[in-house]
């Protein structure tokens, strides 16, 4: 079973892939209790015109697809930046059980830095384990670069 690190590592590696699109280069894994990973996705945005498009929601579409319900209980979601409102909220409606994530976003998070909707205890759903800032570095070391050329 891949730790939290090696799945960062492998969300990294697909976050690159997205700069070929001109898409922020942001990138989201869905992981099933026993390790595999059931989805994955970058941001879309660009590419397909379309607002929502952003890792998180394309990921959580592609494994409710994938699984055939829309309820991801136990599920662990791995992001390269902190998730926004928009995909804070389709988390918790997910059910997503664990959050793994790896740069802190001061603008727009909603995780922890800015906002923590992910849990709170207005909500119905709630994700129960929040984990910030794995590979930080080398997450906002890949956006910086990217807006740095923008």
């Amino acid at each position: 079973m891949l730790d939290d690190t090696e799945l960062m590592r492998r969300a990294l590696d697909l976050a690159s892939e997205a700069l070929a699109t001109g898409d922020v280069p942001v990138a989201a894994l869905v992981v099933d209790p026993s390790g595999l990973i059931v989805a994955s996705a970058t941001n879309t945005k660009e590419r397909d015109h379309d607002p929502t498009a952003h890792a998180e929601i394309v990921a959580l579409r592609l494994a409710g697809h994938a699984l055939e319900t829309a309820n991801l209980s136990d599920h662990t979601l791995v992001v390269t930046l902190e998730p926004c409102v928009m995909c804070a909220g389709a988390i918790t409606q997910a059910r997503i059980s664990r959050l793994v994530f790896g740069a802190w976003d001061a603008k727009a998070g909603a995780a922890g830095s800015t906002h923590d909707l992910v849990r709170d205890r207005s909500l119905p759903h709630r994700v129960q384990e929040v984990v910030g800032g794995v590979l930080e570095e080398e997450c906002g070391a890949l956006l910086t670069d990217f807006f740095s050329q923008k």
